[in-house]
């Protein structure tokens, strides 16, 4: 029996990332020879196994035969004679059919040091058409991966292709589509996710709402970039630099003005109104990936309120703090976070603006930190009771966001 560590820790050894994860394949042994070393099985489809002292996994080496459509339709294999090179051989990406042993000896029979060099994400096999979840994880890994310089090969994107002419992607299930997407928001560059799946035509089968966005026009004395798609292209990469890995926030950005794909032609490249639009478009795309409510509903707010936050300072208090109960920001004050880190993307996505600095952020916590201070106690010891609470407290916040005003005006 022969263990070696294989897939992402390799890779991001050789690139000199950190690892986070230490995934496992196991040559020549059965399940009965890891449970009788006190492995604990924990596959469904296939043997995959936690090691007993460090919770590792490790998978027995298997090969994998395409028996229907999607990407449940695989017959797996696992046995002793299944070779280190066959199990790597059904891997997407040959960056990631690296093998490393005990004494830390690489196998590389595909050729994953040299794409590493090269900064090409490129597949193993043709076999990589026989999963359209590849489509996907390429897209993610271009994501993380564009800052290095990687690039996807021609001819992985020309399977691409075809697997969406094939009809291979619409057979993806929402949640798989969500889970990829939502880690590729959480990368460093999250515009590579969005053209990778453009370029390849999946854009358009998993998002046509975000692929609507490219060829519309916007004002260039705002927007230099012009094209909609461009600048989502923008805000998603701001996002990224103004939230680290914030998947939420990178959500939000994303769906922040899926309503310009619907101002009609005749009023382009204006965009009144585009906020309101985006809410069909925005439900429709949510419900179809079933996405968890939290992420819906940030998203949707960012989509209603992002233009009112550009012109905090302009805003009556009264409409400051219907923005905040909008978003239970007295409550929760790490929603309004995520909101101003939306919000600063969107201004900070455009040609020329990236460094632009954002002070409507800083004047919304205040804000909010002022009108959370406003007590019932203080109305309660006045005698008032009920309803009559709450609408002093009402008072008294407003009062207390129009007197920061001031001092910022």
């Amino acid at each position: 029996m022969d263990i070696y560590l294989v897939g992402g820790a390799v890779r991001d050894k050789l690139l000199g990332r950190p690892v986070t994860d230490h995934d496992h394949v196991v040559v020549g042994a059965t399940p009965d020879d890891l449970l009788a070393l006190g492995y604990r099985p924990v596959g469904k489809d296939f043997p995959v196994f936690l090691h007993p002292h460090t919770g590792e996994e490790h998978a027995l080496a298997r090969t994998e035969r395409k028996t229907g459509r999607g990407y449940h339709g695989f017959l797996f294999q696992a046995d002793p004679t299944i070779t280190l090179e066959q199990d790597l051989a059904r891997r997407d990406l040959t960056i990631n059919a690296i093998a490393q042993d005990e004494h830390g000896a690489l196998t590389d029979p595909y050729q994953g040091m040299r794409d590493i060099e090269a900064r090409v994400l490129r597949h193993v096999s043709p076999a990589f058409v026989e999963d359209p979840v590849r489509v996907l994880r390429v897209a993610r890994f271009a994501a993380r991966f564009a800052p290095l310089g990687f690039t996807v090969a021609d001819e992985t994107m020309a399977l691409m292709q075809q697997m969406v002419r094939d009809g291979e992607v619409d057979h993806l299930v929402p949640e798989r589509v969500w889970a990829e997407t939502r880690k590729a928001l959480g990368e460093a560059q999250p515009s590579a996710f969005v053209r990778v799946l453009r370029e390849c035509g999946a854009l358009a089968v998993l998002f046509p709402e975000l692929d609507a966005l490219y060829g519309v026009p916007q004002r260039a004395e705002f927007h230099p970039e012009v094209d909609t798609g461009v600048h989502l292209e923008m805000v998603l990469d701001a996002a990224a630099r103004i939230a680290p890995g914030n998947d939420l926030v990178g959500f939000c950005a994303l769906l922040h003005d899926l309503g310009k794909a619907l101002t009609p032609a005749d009023e382009l490249p204006h965009h009144a109104g585009h906020e309101h639009r985006g809410f069909a478009p925005l439900r429709a795309l949510v419900e179809r990936l079933k996405v968890p409510v939290e992420y819906a509903a940030l998203a949707e707010q960012v989509c209603r309120e992002h233009l009112n936050a550009h012109r905090a300072f302009e805003l009556k208090p009264a409409t400051v703090l219907k923005l905040f109960a909008g978003l239970d920001a007295l409550r929760r004050p790490e929603r309004l976070d995520v909101f101003l880190a939306a919000c600063e993307a969107d201004k900070r996505g455009r040609l020329g603006h990236e460094n632009d600095a954002y002070p409507q952020a800083d004047y919304l916590r205040q804000a909010r930190a002022s009108a959370a201070a406003v007590s019932a106690t203080t109305f309660v010891t006045q005698g008032l009771s009920g309803p009559a609470i709450g609408k002093a407290m009402e008072a008294a916040r407003i009062e207390a966001i129009a007197a920061l005003k001031t001092e910022h005006t």
